[in-house]
């Protein structure tokens, strides 16, 4: 299941290998490149390191990448909790909500999804499919109607019932549609509305194959609604896992999860010690 992004690296795997002691730092650039690490990171990140780097230095120098205050929040810390997801068509936002109601409800919790993504009728039937696979409930509406109305439903209906969560999905949309971008701070303040401090968590979904264009858009997002925390999603089909230490570095938000496949279960929990040995497993093992 660990695998994806030691695959990530461009190397194979291979029948006969060896851990190394140190890398070249050429040679090391060469790789983090290769993994979409952007470039000005991966100059800051050699420049503090010798010529031959061993494996505790590098991993102290990529550890120090996400040494920054973030503002993480439990999800448990209110009920109901309501989290909006937010981000661009393609990104993966509608199965990662069903993602994360699967693993809430795993956990024992009431989940409770709203349909808000009333600009498209395939989103609002995608999503009340997943809710009739998970058994859940759900609050939707027809295409064109409007998505802020949804929020509020599924809010209040959430209280009604005693949910512990609600997950929000809502239209994907470019960061430079000024429309669906006052409609999406509109949404925010009609969860206000329903439930004081409502959204709790505003996610926005990244998807791991776009690089600087992923950071853009999330950077545009942060200054239209305030984001507080990142979903990384597409990590199995990628050969750019070194993208999260760009997306950390530029962004400094909490990395809530990353996706790394299609089914409900597909959702990992960030963790940065994990991520960081497993790019490392990979530079330090070569083919004998």
């Amino acid at each position: 299941m660990f695998g994806f992004i030691k695959k990530k690296l461009g190397l194979e795997a291979k029948e006969s290998l060896k851990v190394r002691e140190s890398i070249d730092r050429d040679e090391l650039e060469d790789l983090l490149l290769e993994a979409d690490v952007n470039y000005e990171l991966v100059e800051r990140v050699l420049e503090q390191l010798p010529q031959n780097i061993n494996r505790t230095q590098l991993y102290n120098s990529l550890v120090s990448i996400f040494d920054y205050k973030a503002n993480w929040i439990d999800y448990r810390s209110k009920q109901p909790f309501v989290e909006m997801i937010i981000g661009v068509n393609g990104a993966g936002k509608t199965t990662t909500i069903a993602k994360l109601a699967s693993r809430y409800k795993s956990e024992g919790s009431r989940v409770l999804l709203g349909a808000a993504d009333t600009f498209r009728a395939a989103a609002i039937e995608q999503l009340s499919r997943w809710a009739a696979k998970l058994d859940i409930p759900i609050v939707a509406t027809k295409q064109g109607h409007d998505p802020s109305a949804v929020v509020f439903d599924a809010i209040s209906s959430a209280k009604a019932k005693g949910i512990d969560n609600v997950l929000i999905d809502t239209a994907g949309r470019l960061h430079t549609q000024v429309n669906l971008g006052n409609e999406l701070q509109k949404m925010v303040r009609v969860a206000n509305k329903a439930i004081e401090g409502a959204p709790h968590r505003k996610l926005l979904i990244i998807d791991g194959t776009q690089g600087s264009s992923a950071i853009n858009q999330a950077l545009a997002f942060n200054e239209m609604v305030g984001i507080d925390g990142i979903i990384i999603t597409k990590l199995d089909g990628t050969a750019k896992g070194g993208s999260i230490l760009s997306i950390a570095d530029e962004l400094q938000m909490p990395i809530y999860y990353i996706g790394i496949g299609e089914k409900a279960e597909d959702l990992m929990k960030f963790d940065i010690k994990w991520y960081i040995n497993s790019i490392l497993d990979e530079i330090f093992t070569v083919e004998e």
